[in-house]
């Protein structure tokens, strides 16, 4: 078990160290996400607005609005999306999963991970980030939010976007975080 999930992360490490940059690199695709994080957040509101309680609370939060998840076996997903301090965008996170396991299918997903305090929004900015197999995002329905709370620290949310998905497997997620302020 323990050599299936150092397999499963180095995959995901591989998965994440390719593909896209964390930051988007024009203009006008900084414009296009924001407007995808804006339309995430009113979609997870609307579908529960006790949710609305953690953007309140939360010290911060990271809203990944369109992750692209597909598998045969093998799965790997993968978004990007931005990290915000105290209501105000303070960079950008890209994810990267890989998971083993009975899996078929593709679908799309909104993710928002929100941070109890400094210190756990601190973690996550540090540089990368993984969540192991046994954190589990909450599926976002009405009321879930106001039955959900912090586990190390964080509360995670997925709201299911379209496809099919037949998913029974295991793995993690790893997350990358730039600074706007800094270059990458």
């Amino acid at each position: 078990m323990k050599f299936t999930m150092l397999w499963i992360s180095g995959l995901c490490m591989l998965f994440i160290s390719a593909g896209c940059s964390t930051t988007p690199e024009k203009p006008e695709a900084k414009a296009v996400l924001g407007a995808e994080i804006n339309e995430a957040v009113a979609a997870f509101k609307e579908q529960d607005p006790t949710i609305q309680s953690f953007f309140d609370n939360s010290y911060g939060y990271a809203v990944l609005p369109r992750v692209t998840k597909g598998a045969f076996w093998f799965g790997v997903a993968g978004g990007r999306g931005q990290v915000f301090r105290q209501g105000q965008m303070i960079g950008y996170c890209k994810m990267g999963q890989a998971t083993l396991g009975f899996s078929f299918g593709g679908e799309f997903f909104r993710e928002v991970i929100f941070f109890r305090q400094q210190q756990d929004l601190d973690r996550f900015t540090a540089g990368e980030f993984t969540f192991s197999a046994q954190v589990t995002g909450t599926a976002i329905t009405a009321g879930a939010a106001a039955k959900v709370d912090y586990k190390d620290g964080m509360a995670v949310f997925v709201l299911a976007d379209r496809g099919l998905m037949v998913d029974a497997s295991l793995g993690g997620q790893k997350f990358k975080f730039a600074s706007e302020f800094l270059p990458e």
